[in-house]
């Protein structure tokens, strides 16, 4: 029994230290192109991403056409290539282990800001050290719980990427409607004093005649 405590002790902290290096986010601003580098370190491990544009830093600029993504392997092989997408969340099988490339271009004239997230899943000490027929079925379900905690904080990390891109969104738009109604009010009120002088002209004109 203290044999088998002292196992999943052990697996539970290298499954800690190992996820723990196997997750990737940051939040970045591009103006026409960033690349970044993640290294798979073994085959068959399951990539995750996301990334989602937050915001451009033009005031009155509000544009659906996104950023591209092209995804490339190791050996230089194009694994995933999205062109003007705004957010996006998949994953694909690494099939050749190595540093994988993530490149994003920008064709807008302005600068964007870009939550970008990567997690790779991987079992290193159930691969590699699970041999006892009375662990197998224990630590089977304890990756299992590690990847579907792992896959609920990468869901969540997105949902708030997305939250902070709608805020954003509402803000600028309910910013231009406010500067909309006051450039309206603005007309309004010049038109108004527009016409209140062109009436007063035109009663002191008649007045003007009468008098004659």
């Amino acid at each position: 029994m203290i044999n088998l405590l002292a196992k999943l002790s052990v697996f539970i902290l290298l499954v800690l230290l190992s996820s723990s290096q196997a997750v990737f986010g940051i939040r970045f601003v591009i103006d026409r192109e960033e690349c970044f580098s993640h290294n798979v370190e073994y085959d068959g491990d399951t990539v995750h991403v996301s990334f989602v544009v937050i915001k451009s830093d033009a005031a009155w600029h509000y544009s659906e056409d996104g950023v591209d993504l092209v995804v490339k392997g190791p050996s230089g092989n194009q694994i995933h290539d999205y062109r003007d997408k705004t957010s996006e969340k998949f994953e694909f099988v690494a099939h050749q282990k190595g540093i994988h490339h993530f490149c994003f271009t920008n064709k807008s004239p302005y600068h964007e800001t870009i939550d970008f997230d990567v997690h790779v899943g991987h079992f290193t000490y159930y691969d590699q050290h699970a041999k006892d027929e009375h662990l197998n079925p224990l630590l089977e379900q304890i990756a299992k719980l590690e990847e579907a905690l792992y896959n609920i904080q990468f869901e969540q990390h997105w949902l708030e990427a997305q939250t902070d891109r709608q805020a954003i969104v509402n803000e600028g738009m309910s910013r231009r409607a406010i500067h909309k109604a006051l450039y309206e009010s603005a007309a309004l009120i010049g038109a108004s004093a527009v016409q209140v002088y062109l009436l007063r002209r035109l009663f002191e004109r008649k007045l003007g005649m009468s008098r004659v």
